[in-house]
């Protein structure tokens, strides 16, 4: 039996996996890599799978996007009981590949991740590295995954990113990549609520802050292209936080650009912060979007918690 199982999401990218599918078999037949390939068919069979699978391979691959990369992370998370678990591998063939972009060679700021011939070759050399992760815990309701905690491998928000993450799931299929992103952000730009949240950043005094947005996160980049911590590090033990003011939406069309190239990090609306626990609280319920998914619509008081390198990944 192969110790190698990859894992594919044919609707991943508008059909790229589905596309793409043989030529990546082919070529990791030619790097000698033995495995066994299965396909999904719904909406968190990769979590499933890779739960299952992390008792029985000793190395998994996502042929997707970060949504697939989310789904098996939180099967082998759940797998190891949030210890370290089995090997996995990513070949990014998604709408943003977001996390992929952390993975050496590290994508330039405005750059992209790395493409599936060098995703190949990295399996057939095998080598890892720990990286973090997030534990997300909402109290009060239950999960649209359905359970609690959730895990989230390059980030999390609230607020406007993640509106624009369901707003984009709702373009047609033709707006792909950064442009489908831009109309979302439009989309969002028509309708979307103000937030007023409490925070506690590790043992710190809570405090409270009207905001536009928050993100946690453990990557550089979400949302296919907006630089919101680029600074960020994926394995050192600590979340990258900005806190985005509440502001106008002619201030929001003056940032985005900025956003885009990393740029924003002097501007008096954006408030960066480390941390390994957050804790956010609101009156109102929060949307929550994690590695491109929407995983909670109406949530009020979230637990946000590092779990430092536990994840080993093919680099």
């Amino acid at each position: 039996m192969p110790s190698t199982l990859v894992i594919y999401n044919p609707s991943a990218g508008h059909g790229r996996v589905r596309k793409l599918r043989s030529q990546v078999e082919q070529a990791l037949g030619e790097a000698g890599v033995e495995f066994d390939a299965i396909e999904t068919s719904a909406p968190l069979e990769a979590m499933h799978l890779a739960n299952q699978a992390a008792g029985e391979y000793t190395l998994i691959v996502s042929v997707g996007g970060d949504g697939t990369l989310h789904e098996i992370v939180n099967g082998l998370l759940r797998a190891s009981d949030e210890s370290e678990t089995v090997t996995l591998a990513v070949i990014p063939l998604g709408n943003g590949d977001d996390f992929a972009k952390m993975i050496p060679p590290e994508a330039a700021i405005g750059g992209r991740s790395y493409d599936w011939r060098m995703a190949v070759e990295k399996i057939a050399r095998g080598q890892t590295k720990l990286f973090d992760a997030g534990r997300l815990v909402v109290r009060g309701i239950s999960s649209d995954l359905g359970g609690s905690p959730q895990y989230f491998l390059n980030g999390m928000d609230v607020g406007f990113g993640a509106y624009a993450i369901l707003n984009f799931s709702t373009n047609p299929k033709f707006l792909k990549g950064m442009p489908g992103y831009l109309i979302a952000v439009l989309k969002t730009m028509l309708d979307y609520p103000a937030l007023h949240l409490r925070i506690q950043i590790d043992d710190l005094p809570p405090f409270e802050q009207p905001a536009s947005m928050l993100a946690i996160t453990n990557g550089r980049c979400f949302g296919n292209g907006f630089w919101m911590c680029p600074h960020a590090l994926a394995d050192d033990g600590l979340f990258d936080l900005m806190l985005g003011d509440r502001i106008s939406r002619f201030r929001i069309l003056q940032l985005v650009p900025k956003f885009t190239h990393g740029t924003h990090l002097n501007e008096p609306e954006a408030h960066l912060y480390q941390a390994r626990r957050v804790v956010l609280e609101s009156a109102s319920p929060l949307v929550v979007e994690a590695d491109g998914e929407i995983i909670h619509r109406a949530a009020r008081h979230l637990e946000v918690e590092l779990l430092p390198r536990v994840v080993r990944m093919i680099i």
